[in-house]
């Protein structure tokens, strides 16, 4: 391309940035980061996410944390889609530690998080068993003006279950199917409860309440 003096657009270093990624040639696409700062192309938020997910995919996380604030650096600012991704491969990969600092880091910078980006955070919470700290931050989230959805809530709600805190479970099933937000696509997605879960549930309930008033 060179050759013939086409100078490659933003698109053109996308597009062969992103071909380098997906066919796990990550050093190749970061020598095509620096080939783009030196013939003056200013990588966009794209890019940069191109490369983020890669190096978090392979688990090169303290690359992908040095990226991200290399981009911060630039003057740019990263979007709610690249601070999942980091946030996505720092739990996945048992860090939950970092997880949570660069939670708060985010959530004390004012970044613009969405659901997404608290739904990994509660899930790697709940996953190492961290039950109250994820239940707690579904509240914060609520209060940060982000509602949550589906994912949300059953990931709580089997998190609480997991732990023998069937009350807890129940009240916020109910509260789940008041915002109508219980799905019917649990055959189609192992994230949703399927019916059969949400009736022993319900069951456990009764069975909890007509317990109660036998020993009334």
């Amino acid at each position: 391309m060179r050759c013939k003096s086409l100078v490659p657009n933003i698109v053109t270093y996308n597009s062969l940035i992103d071909g380098l990624c997906k066919s796990g040639r990550i050093s190749c696409a970061q020598d095509l980061l620096v080939e783009m700062h030196e013939s003056g192309q200013s990588p966009n938020l794209v890019t940069y996410s191109m490369l983020l997910d890669a190096l978090c995919k392979i688990q090169h996380l303290d690359e992908a944390i040095a990226l991200f604030q290399k981009i911060i650096d630039k003057g740019c600012r990263p979007n709610a889609y690249m601070c999942s991704i980091l946030l996505n491969g720092l739990c996945k990969c048992g860090r939950l530690r970092t997880a949570r600092e660069f939670f708060e880091h985010l959530l004390v910078n004012n970044y613009c998080l969405n659901v997404v980006t608290y739904n990994i955070m509660i899930s790697g919470l709940a996953k190492e068993g961290s039950i109250d700290e994820a239940a707690a931050l579904f509240s914060k989230m609520k209060g940060n003006g982000c509602l949550p959805d589906a994912v949300s809530y059953e990931t709580i709600i089997r998190g609480l279950l997991a732990r023998n805190k069937n009350e807890q479970a129940v009240n916020l099933l109910h509260e789940m199917i008041s915002e109508g937000l219980l799905t019917n696509n649990s055959e189609k997605d192992s994230k949703f409860m399927t019916p059969c879960e949400v009736r022993q549930i319900l069951e456990w309930e009764t069975f909890s309440s007509n317990q109660t008033k036998n020993v009334d």
